[in-house]
């Protein structure tokens, strides 16, 4: 069950790579790299942080049984979902972008709270 758990991230995060690596040969060739900050953002958050959650809950099973988890995995999916667009869209200069970016953060900070916790529960001695 842990293992096929983490998969989920392993799998979000080489989605979220091939999308960020897309993206970044799209700017190149349009020569257009106003949203390399949403960019950066995609890769970090998408491919970096995902890899590194299903890592450490392969490393550490305990800290993936239970709820928390799974609530932790929809959250962080859904806050970079939230998020991209909005840095993307602030720094084109929507209006619409800053709340959106504003949500994003505070989902995504939120979900590291939660990846702590279940971090902090499932490697207690």
């Amino acid at each position: 069950m842990n293992e096929s758990f983490a998969n989920r991230y392993f799998r979000a995060a080489v989605l979220y790579a091939l999308i960020g690596m897309s993206w970044g040969i799209y700017m190149a060739i349009s020569e257009d790299h106003g949203t390399y900050p949403a960019h950066a953002h995609l890769l970090l958050l998408g491919w970096a942080s995902m890899a590194l959650y299903g890592a450490i809950y392969r490393l550490c099973p305990k800290a993936a049984d239970g709820t928390l988890p799974r609530i932790h995995f929809w959250l962080a999916q859904a806050a970079l979902v939230v998020m991209i667009p909005g840095v993307a869209l602030a720094h084109s200069g929507h209006a619409m972008g800053e709340p959106l970016a504003a949500v994003g953060s505070l989902a995504t900070i939120l979900a590291m709270a939660l990846f702590a916790l279940t971090v902090w529960r499932g490697t207690a001695a």
